[in-house]
């Protein structure tokens, strides 16, 4: 059955951008000792002492129960804004008859967390969630025998309510979790064959609980990786040249004067290889003496530069694969009565979190302690352990959240580094990069070239598609490895996410006549690449989808019409419809409303995903012809990720894509010469301001009896088709590029 939940936004009494001009204003003060000793990490019996993973075939891997009749939940996903310390504790709860309040999280620790693998793609609900709820069960059936036991009453005519065990029809003959086994271990296999709650009896899963981590986050209590102090430390800023050349030329030192710091007492250089670092007692001259430092770099040009980029990649020398090809497209493509085709170019994006990556790391002679944000603590770990030449298990690694990250940004790179200066100085280091090395030596969201070629019948049936797309992998080693160790650049072989998508490229569609060519260009002569959330999928969508919006435009149909016709996936057309009915879409051909006025309104609708679940959009814009600013006045989103265990947070997932798909369609793109990245601030990397955030609304379909899968990610790249054919809409011009800069805008609507 389908669900639509209602939107966040619509019915606020206030809108957050009405409330700034009333004069509303948010003050919030803290204040922190010199020594954070971090959040709250509970543990069980034995825990922590030992290196991890702990053993997973073990149900006290995955939880405790305490004396007060609480339970804590031991998960091996990061807290990266998205709920998920909020929603596998709720899928747990739900299994045990917990209440939200009696059951809480252990910060993330290789010597106390289980090994769940990275939280990317998506991934904490759809992989982590039947862990979690299996494990639930299993503990929660060994409680009942437990209490069978104890009332002498078989487990079938126990009930349980907020972990108190009661006979049926006798309340008062009843026993707590906390009594059962407070603060013991079960000592008993997790074998996975307990049974499951069956979806009709859920209580808490389907439901929006609130998010546990907020509280503190409002009060600004809430500890993050840049709040956090060890004993002794001294602090570290790293030098590097303004901006990455290309991957495998790394930075190369010429020169370094160590004199040109003398007037910062206490400032000294550190050097390996090419890594060069400032230490200092007192941060602020850290971050002076860095800036002082004289190093002279080898600037020889390696790179493309913007003018160059899609011209290089287009004309290179790939690997080629058919990545899905059905039937006769090219048969298919010489018949058809329509044909269309979209040729589109997709720059390079940063990660860009609000506050610099940043880390601490404590290594002595046989082991290391590191403090940082990361999304696979277990992954960390062992790429420390090979930089410091020991052991995985003598490192320990604990994680704290940072200020933003949507995927792999330079969380690991900053561990490195403060593992490297931790070794070379012999006490604690703190390292937090400056917003130029952010910005300029981040893994970038790679660059795409994508072709595509769509044909339609005289039903306005799809009857053919083809695309190609290119594009370079993703790199492998940390700069700080790499100018350390000298170790060589080397791409991330393989993995769905950084190839041509069978998932969001004409799957949606019934299309009998495909193929799919993935184009991989050799990466190491281009920037650092990594997974920037919905990675290549905006530029999927962007091209794809708009090739799909002018085979409606031939037909002169309504393009949510068309793909109406077109699909037969109850599921895509479920999000389709849902999107589109909230937007109170009426049907009319794009570009059927063009205006000379100066300025000009227009909608789209755009279908897409990332790696799992269903997503669709529909975009309201404003262009002004004569300034070439776009503005995005209205979001709408809809996901089907099957289960949604707690759909507020999907709303609240769906509301940030939406407004920073805008962001990145409008305003994002790392500029580059041919020696190094020149977008190295919120001036030269414009992101999109409060005053320019569009009105947004959420769309759940739950669908409760389906498998919870990915809503992280998964309307992004509908949101960015949806832009792109709302300006087809209002201007009567297709967009072969984004962002839509206004010199972009105005050079197409010459």
């Amino acid at each position: 059955m389908t669900n639509i939940l209602p939107g966040l936004f619509p019915d606020a009494p206030l809108p957050r951008r009405e409330f700034l001009k009333a004069g509303g204003a948010l003050v919030i003060g803290f204040s922190l000792a010199d020594a954070v000793s971090g959040q709250d990490r509970p543990a069980a019996t034995g825990r922590g002492a030992a290196a991890g993973p702990p053993d997973a075939t073990r149900i006290d891997t995955w939880l405790a129960i305490h004396d007060d009749n609480t339970a804590t939940i031991y998960i091996g996903f990061s807290e990266l804004g998205q709920g998920a310390s909020t929603a596998l504790p709720q899928i747990a709860a739900e299994e045990l008859d917990l209440d939200m309040s009696q059951v809480k999280t252990a910060g993330l620790d290789t010597n106390i967390t289980p090994n769940q693998g990275g939280t990317f793609s998506s991934a904490a609900i759809a992989r982590g969630g039947p862990q979690i709820r299996t494990a639930a069960a299993e503990a929660r059936l060994a409680l009942l025998q437990l209490a069978s036991k104890k009332l002498e009453t078989p487990v079938e005519r126990l009930t349980v309510s907020k972990g108190v065990v009661s006979v049926v029809g006798s309340p008062n003959r009843a026993v707590s979790y906390g009594d059962l086994v407070g603060g013991k271990l079960f000592n008993i296999p997790f074998t996975g064959s307990a049974p499951v709650k069956p979806a009709a009896d859920y209580k808490l899963v389907g439901t929006t609980v609130l998010r546990k981590d907020i509280p503190d986050k409002v009060s600004g209590k809430y500890v993050y990786v840049q709040h956090v102090r060890l004993p002794g430390m001294t602090h570290a800023r790293v030098v590097r040249p303004r901006g990455q050349s290309a991957y495998s030329a790394g930075a190369k030192v010429l020169s370094i004067d160590e004199t040109s710091i003398r007037d910062f007492a206490g400032a000294r250089v550190v050097r390996r290889g090419d890594f060069i670092a400032v230490v200092a007692d007192k941060e602020w001259d850290a971050v002076r003496a860095a800036q002082e430092l004289k190093v002279i770099w080898d600037t020889t040009p390696t790179l493309p530069g913007n003018g160059g980029l899609y011209e290089q990649m287009r004309s290179a020398g790939t690997q080629d694969r058919v990545v899905l090809e059905r039937g006769d497209p090219a048969g298919a493509l010489a018949r058809a009565a329509h044909v269309v085709s979209q040729t589109c170019r997709c720059p390079y994006q940063a990660h860009a979190p609000f506050g610099p990556n940043c880390a601490l790391a404590d290594v002595t002679a046989d082991s290391a302690r590191v403090i940082c944000s990361t999304q696979d603590v277990y992954g960390t770990r062992n790429s420390v352990a090979r930089l410091l030449g020991i052991t995985p298990e003598k490192v320990r690694v604990q994680y704290y959240e940072g200020s933003g990250t949507y995927g792999h940004s330079c969380y690991d790179d900053v561990a490195q580094a403060a593992a490297i200066l931790s070794q070379a100085v012999g006490k604690p280091v703190r390292v937090q990069f400056m917003r130029w090395d952010e910005h300029g030596w981040d893994n970038y969201g790679p660059a795409h070239v994508g072709e595509v070629r769509a044909a339609a019948d005289a039903d306005g049936r799809i009857v053919a598609y083809e695309y190609h797309g290119w594009q370079h992998h993703w790199s492998v080693v940390e700069t700080s490895a790499q100018l350390a160790l000298g170790t060589p650049a080397a791409e991330r072989d393989g993995g769905a996410a950084q190839q041509v998508s069978p998932l969001n490229l004409g799957s949606m569609y019934d299309v009998p006549n495909l193929r799919l060519v993935n184009h991989r260009v050799p990466g190491l002569g281009y920037l650092k690449g990594g997974w920037l959330r919905s990675p290549l999928d905006l530029s999927f969508s962007f091209t794809s989808e708009q090739a799909i919006d002018q085979l409606a435009y031939l037909f002169k149909m309504d393009p949510y019409a068309f793909r109406q016709r077109n699909i037969k996936d109850a599921r895509w057309l479920g999000v389709l419809d849902a999107v589109a009915q909230t937007a109170k879409w009426k049907a009319r051909p794009a570009a059927s409303n063009l205006s000379k006025a100066k300025v000009v309104t227009g909608r789209g609708i755009g279908a897409g995903t990332h790696l799992a679940s269903y997503g669709a959009a529909v975009a309201e814009i404003e262009v002004n012809k004569e300034t070439g600013r776009v503005v995005a006045k209205h979001m709408y989103g809809a996901i089907d990720a099957g289960l949604a265990i707690n759909p507020g947070n999907i709303e609240n997932q769906i509301s940030g894509q939406l407004v920073q798909t805008v962001s990145r369609m409008l305003k994002e793109e790392v500029t580059f010469s041919t020696t190094n990245v020149t977008s190295l601030d919120w001036t030269s990397y414009p992101i999109l301001r409060f005053e320019e955030c569009p009105e947004v609304t959420s769309i759940v379909v739950q669908r409760l009896n389906e498998k919870s899968t990915g809503a992280g990610e998964e309307v992004m790249a509908a949101a960015a088709a949806a832009i792109a054919n709302a300006f087809f809409d209002a201007t009567g011009v297709r967009m072969a590029e984004y962002p839509f800069t206004p010199a972009r805008v105005l050079a197409a609507l010459l």
